[in-house]
């Protein structure tokens, strides 16, 4: 990247506080806050399912959910499975979608530098199969609408468990994680 002329000289400029990345780690400063908004896009909406998916204490999973409902990320909606009191399960806001390219663009940056070759998921459009990604681009291109995009399983990934699962009913163990 370059910059325009009237700000090549770094010593006479400074973006401060007002620095949008900066405000965007504040807001997902903590691995649960980011793990909590994997779930969403996983599809996970209620309170326990967020504590079970990402591992972590209901106070900390709490923590994560006010932040985000207090940013605008995140908005409550009143549920009642029958036969049980009404209860509050959350969904991500028109903000909370708009971080999808965000969490895309981690994956792909993960899957390519710290997965040997092996990511655990893809993302495709749903009926072609192709693979969604997200770059940086001066042309107009298609925005993949979230309701198209699904998520797969690698085929290697589930050979894999299925090689695992083999190993442990005949009483050896795999390491290797999902």
């Amino acid at each position: 990247m370059e910059f325009e002329e009237r700000l090549r000289d770094r010593g006479a400029w400074s973006i401060g506080d007002g620095c949008s990345a900066e405000r965007a780690l504040e807001l997902l400063s903590t691995k649960t806050v980011f793990l909590v908004v994997r779930e969403f896009f996983y599809g996970t909406t209620r309170f326990e399912d967020f504590v079970t998916r990402v591992g972590t204490s209901a106070p900390a999973i709490s923590r994560a959910l006010k932040q985000l409902e207090s940013a605008g990320i995140v908005t409550r909606v009143p549920y009642r499975e029958p036969g049980s009191r009404a209860r509050q399960e959350y969904r991500l806001t028109e903000a909370g979608d708009d971080l999808l390219p965000v969490f895309l663009s981690l994956m792909q940056w993960g899957d390519k530098h710290l997965q040997d070759g092996r990511p655990p998921l893809s993302f495709v459009e749903t009926g072609t199969g192709r693979p969604v990604r997200v770059r940086v681009t001066a042309d107009p291109v298609a925005d993949a609408e979230p309701e198209r995009i699904e998520i797969r399983l690698n085929p290697d990934r589930r050979q894999d468990r299925a090689r695992s699962q083999d190993a442990r009913t005949a009483g050896y163990s795999d390491p290797t994680p999902l």
